[in-house]
């Protein structure tokens, strides 16, 4: 396949800089809010032929370089045996979190073949793209994921978590080995299905030091994208709040690393002495400013990168949901018009 998103991941030089967006289906799309309408995020992720249509919505209308698979980073912890539901206005929660050594036991490590349903979206937007642009795949970083199943929900102060961490460390390893041995086959079944990427979105990192990231979590994130990596394709590092320990993320891998926005992504680059590719970081809120203003923006961002091979254009967190179409549509116009 012919494609400067891939060409980018391997840090090849490209005709234009390749865009695509974090959470580039979503809210901000009348189409997807019409299924939405109708349906809950579950159901949407648990019918192939609906999630593919979202997935394929960004890559018509915006006609961006890569599609990602409409999924939800934490539909592994169904098969391992938590109750997982979407509470609205309040987001994901999961009745019977991890409390206990008990917990950690009970949690199942063998059936991850009921996640096939993500494998037949995949199937379905790659043969509906046609060769057209490659799909994305993705998982959730075992941090984040350890971390939703400890809290039952999104977190401020992810205590919950740093208690179980600081007090049993034993049993947080238990914990973290056995959702990599989830996440490593969900990813590779990703794949077999016909991802030619796959990103590992590690959202709630930033809750951590950079001693922490390194003492507890770092081996797991590495052991995880080096299984992807087993299967040829490169993996995407992406952390949030991440900048305060950017060379501790990258040395845990990724071909790519992910940038936010909250650091200036050549300095970002330079810190990790241009070992990997990077994607990034134009702060979600910048697609509400004026267009004269976002495309000064936009420009920058493609100046700090400069000439060299191997940046992927991308905005340092998901598109928010009251976001404007036609700005992000501008976005990718103004990226491919660019001349350095």
């Amino acid at each position: 396949m012919n494609s400067r998103f891939l060409d980018a991941c391997r840090r090849r030089p490209t005709d234009v800089r390749p865009v695509w967006f974090m959470r580039q289906a979503g809210r901000y799309m009348k189409q997807y809010r019409d299924i939405r309408a109708k349906n809950t995020i579950l159901e949407i992720c648990k019918r192939p032929d609906l999630a593919a249509t979202v997935t394929l919505q960004p890559v018509e209308i915006l006609d961006v370089d890569a599609a990602i698979i409409f999924a939800d980073l934490l539909l592994p912890v169904e098969p391992m045996g938590l109750k997982l539901d979407f509470v609205a206005g309040e987001g994901p929660r999961i009745d019977n979190p991890i409390r206990t050594s008990n917990d950690v036991d009970s949690l199942s490590i063998s059936n991850s073949d009921d996640l096939g349903y993500v494998g037949e979206s995949i199937q379905m937007v790659v043969k509906a793209l046609g060769g057209k642009a490659p799909v994305i795949g993705f998982v959730g970083a075992p941090f984040t994921l350890a971390s939703y199943m400890i809290e039952g929900g999104p977190s401020r102060t992810f205590l919950r978590t740093k208690q179980l961490m600081y007090k049993d460390e034993v049993l947080w390893r238990r914990l973290m080995g056995k959702i990599v041995d989830v996440l490593g086959p969900f990813a590779l079944m990703q794949v077999g299905a016909g991802a030619r990427a796959i990103q590992v979105f590690d959202s709630w990192v930033g809750a951590l030091g950079p001693d922490d990231y390194v003492r507890y979590v770092a081996p797991y994130s590495r052991a995880l994208i080096e299984r992807i990596r087993s299967a040829s394709v490169p993996v995407i590092h992406f952390g949030t709040g991440a900048a305060g320990f950017f060379k501790e993320l990258h040395a845990a891998g990724g071909d790519v690393m992910g940038v936010d926005w909250r650091i200036n992504i050549d300095q970002a680059w330079l810190d990790i002495s241009y070992r990997s590719a990077v994607q990034g970081n134009l702060d979600p809120a910048v697609l509400f400013a004026p267009l004269p203003e976002l495309k000064a923006r936009v420009h920058e961002l493609l100046k700090r990168t400069g000439t060299r091979a191997g940046h992927i254009f991308n905005l340092g967190h998901g598109i928010l949901p009251e976001t404007p179409v036609e700005n992000v549509k501008a976005v990718v116009q103004m990226v491919r018009d660019y001349k350095p």
